[in-house]
């Protein structure tokens, strides 16, 4: 099938990656035309794991284009997916400027039968939102159905996860744009929950917030584990085996943070508040998470109570490994919380640090090396997990450290092994 994606962000690259790489043909369009340059040299604007070489496989391959002409790109396609970003506004509503632009652009080139595909992340209803605003800036008649088709793609993975969900989420009242998207998706042979449009975009949302409230609870039992002497995780390994429950997302740390479980949660709130209902455990999910992040910042100033001039260590700065991502990375709340006159912070992150620089204090440094970042250190913070970070060679990282102090935010190290070479450990909840 000819299938054209408008947005070429996160959800945009890996979803037309992913769909070229099943046997379509499709073009991603976006009217950033440096974006599209790059994307034409075969530069990726982003990190992720496999996605670099599925989009030039599938370029070399004929299946994958790039074009800043969206016009054109509609023209061509059979099923044209909206990717654009939905950001939250003051309210916490989720901003549609980019999704309703991208529809009236739709309606000037709808040529024939088309199924126009919400895969970005919108409010119910948005769906009849989309489908009034082609229909109402139509020059002519056309026939389309416009449908919703969340993404549940995890930054660090999404590649894999396109590949091999759990399951392909389909909200429409149409049995032709049905049987479109069933051919569409064939060729991976997952469950296909097909339904209503404002249950599949309710499932995208409800989703995301029940996740974030998983990990708002594991780090309050976190906070009470450290008050009574318990250790967390062997707390979420006890509970996890409970079938009911499962291990995932039960990692005490600072907080949930990336591209969708803020931003979902603040628009699910929004949602219920337009709908005249207070959603009190969702606003206590994202207080404990903000209160965690001043937590953390709280004791990383206790351990270096009493030193001056103290000099920080940061290993990690994007809000989870395997991506640049610092959208609502904890490291965002946390390094500005222990920054201070007469202190000096050193950070590595493997592939964020760039970003980093843009959003964090400017006397903050960047290093291309951890072990640049530890020398001399006072307190050496871990605030992503990076697989690299638990195999450094630890006894040369004490060797550099001025104070060997470690506060192991993502609980990733082994903290007999650290207190065995003569560290102060500090986990969370442990």
């Amino acid at each position: 099938m000819k299938v054209t994606t408008i947005g070429s962000g996160y959800v945009g690259l890996v979803t037309g990656a992913c769909l070229a790489h099943i046997g379509h043909e499709v073009t991603g369009v976006d009217i950033d035309e440096a974006k599209i340059a790059q994307l034409q040299a075969g530069k990726i604007p982003i990190f992720e794991p496999g996605l670099e070489d599925a989009i030039a496989a599938n370029m070399a391959d004929g299946r994958l284009t790039f074009s800043a002409d969206v016009a054109e790109g509609v023209r061509a396609a059979d099923i044209v997916f909206i990717t654009v970003g939905t950001p939250s506004d003051a309210s916490g509503a989720a901003d549609m400027r980019y999704v309703k632009a991208v529809a009236k652009t739709i309606a000037g080139s709808l040529d024939r039968y088309k199924v126009i595909v919400n895969k970005s992340t919108v409010p119910v209803g948005s769906t009849v939102m989309v489908a009034k605003v082609i229909q109402e800036n139509l020059s002519d008649p056309r026939e389309f159905d416009v449908i919703s088709n969340p993404e549940f793609l995890r930054e660090g993975s999404a590649v894999e996860d396109f590949m091999h969900p759990d399951r392909i989420v389909v909200g429409t009242d149409s049995q032709r744009a049905a049987g479109f998207m069933a051919e569409l998706y064939r060729p991976l042979n997952a469950p296909l929950v097909i339904t209503d449009p404002a249950s599949a975009e309710m499932i995208k949302y409800a989703s995301n917030c029940f996740l974030a409230t998983k990990v708002s609870f594991i780090n309050a039992i976190a906070n009470i584990c450290d008050a009574v002497g318990a250790d967390v995780k062997e707390v979420a390994l006890g509970m996890g085996y409970d079938k009911r429950i499962g291990f995932e997302f039960l990692r005490a740390g600072p907080g949930f943070g990336g591209s969708c479980f803020p931003k979902d949660s603040r628009a699910m709130v929004y949602i219920a508040k337009q709908h005249g209902y207070d959603f009190e455990l969702l606003r206590g999910v994202m207080d404990i998470n903000a209160n965690q992040k001043k937590l953390i910042a709280g004791k990383a100033n206790s351990l270096l109570s009493g030193v001056d001039n103290a000099r920080i260590g940061v290993l990690g700065l994007a809000f989870k490994p395997n991506t640049d991502d610092m959208r609502d990375a904890p490291a965002l709340d946390i390094i500005p919380g222990v920054a201070g006159p007469g202190r000096t912070i050193v950070a590595y992150d493997p592939v964020a640090s760039d970003n980093a620089g843009a959003l964090l204090p400017p006397e903050v440094q960047y290093v291309d090396d951890p072990f640049e970042a530890v020398r001399g250190a006072d307190l050496l913070l871990v605030l992503t997990e990076w697989d690299q970070f638990k195999w450094l060679d630890w006894r040369r990282v004490k060797d550099l450290m001025k104070r060997a102090v470690v506060y192991d935010t993502r609980n990733c190290l082994d903290p007999q092994n650290l207190r065995r070479l003569g560290f102060v450990y500090q986990g969370v909840g442990r």
